[in-house]
């Protein structure tokens, strides 16, 4: 038996060793079969590193030759060759809007002086595909806040920007609400009368859908163009042991003592709210409300109405007036007409106007500063038919 199984050893030798030729020899039929050319491998990448290098000195060519214009250009405006007319034209840049703010604030009235004042103003800022893709704003949901560069489009005074420097009489000074009228330096404050009428501001970020940023905390009034929009960062823009004037620290002068509501508010904010509900920036009439006490939880008229609030000639219609403010009673309108001062009486007389979401919110306000608001009814507007929130 012994003997049997010794015999078999070569046998069984032969027969692996032939099989192990025999894979070895499929194997290597099988790899050259259905390996790719390498010569055809060897004429792509050379034709890539082609393509690549090409792509490099049309680039590095480009940035020369943007190189040199400039050059050529700063040199072009040191001539003096150059008229008056054509230096200016040289020296302006190409700047336009690259989208809007539909904002809760209808009017310039009533949009609060500084950003973050009123946490439940809320905006939308729509940007124009036309000018900025889609793209630009991938990533801009990872930061919480957000600088907005603008225009101050409502300016009463913008016709003078376009006359000459000696003409324009533009204001080096400018009455600050917060030292009582006083004038100061148009650049120690943020006035919006300003030589360029560029603002700026911050804005919480609530979120980013498609070309739309929605924000919060916003001093922006329906309507702003936005020239551009920059991510807030902590690290550099809040700058530790920054200090300000003593002025700009007086807010207290400009809070009220108390903001209460009339018994019949909720019903007429009920009634316009079926109106307005389906595009407001707001989920019920609930937080409208609460949008109203933090909008007038701060003091909105401007110096001279708080000094005089009766000096205003204003209809007495529920919902129409002569400006955004105000409605004086029917016998201070008979004072004025004849030339004779009204009749002295308290500020709760003053019926004040704060325009939100083309909603006409009426409200008084008494000497020592509490607000009571009356009743909201709907815009001139709405009232002409106009759906659309203005």
């Amino acid at each position: 038996m012994r003997a049997d199984q010794n015999s078999l050893w070569p046998t069984l030798f032969v027969t692996c060793a032939l099989a192990s030729f025999s894979v070895a020899i499929s194997f290597h039929w099988w790899s050259r079969k259905s390996r790719p050319n390498s010569n055809g491998y060897a004429e792509k990448f050379q034709e890539l590193e082609a393509a690549l290098k090409a792509a490099v000195e049309k680039c590095s060519a480009e940035r020369q030759g943007r190189i040199r214009a400039q050059r050529a250009l700063r040199d072009a405006l040191n001539q003096p060759h150059f008229g008056e007319a054509e230096s200016k034209l040289l020296k302006a840049y190409p700047m336009a809007q690259i989208g809007v703010v539909k904002s809760c604030f209808s009017t310039r009235n009533g949009t609060p002086r500084q950003p973050l004042l009123v946490p439940l103003a809320k905006a939308s800022l729509i940007f124009d595909l036309t000018r900025v893709p889609q793209a630009s704003l991938e990533g801009l949901e990872g930061y919480s806040h957000c600088w907005i560069i603008y225009v101050f489009h409502l300016n009463t005074n913008l016709d003078k920007l376009w006359k000459k420097p000696s003409q324009s009489k533009l204001k080096a000074k400018v009455r600050v609400p917060r030292v009582k009228g006083e004038k100061i330096g148009v650049f120690a404050t943020r006035s919006p009368h300003r030589p360029c009428p560029i603002g700026l501001t911050v804005a919480k970020v609530e979120a980013v859908h498609g070309q739309t940023v929605l924000l919060s905390g916003v001093d922006l009034v329906d309507g702003t163009p936005i020239l551009d929009i920059k991510p807030y960062l902590p690290y550099c823009d809040s700058i530790p042991g920054a200090t300000v004037p003593d002025w700009v620290k007086m807010d207290d002068i400009l809070a009220v003592a108390s903001v209460s509501f009339s018994e019949d508010f909720s019903s007429s904010l009920v009634d316009c709210w079926a109106t307005v509900e389906k595009k407001s920036l707001y989920f019920s009439p609930d937080e409208f409300r609460s949008l109203i006490k933090q909008v007038l939880s701060w003091d909105i008229r401007s110096v001279a109405q708080r000094g005089h609030p009766h000096n205003a000639l204003l209809k007495t219609d529920d919902c129409s007036r002569e400006d955004d403010n105000t409605i004086v009673r029917n016998n201070d309108r008979e004072d004025l007409e004849s030339g004779h001062e009204p009749q002295s009486h308290s500020f709760h007389d003053v019926i004040y106007h704060l325009a939100l979401e083309g909603l006409d919110v009426s409200y008084r306000i008494d000497s020592i500063g509490n607000v009571l608001v009356e009743k909201v009814c709907l815009g001139s507007s709405m009232q002409n038919g106009d759906k659309n929130i203005s």
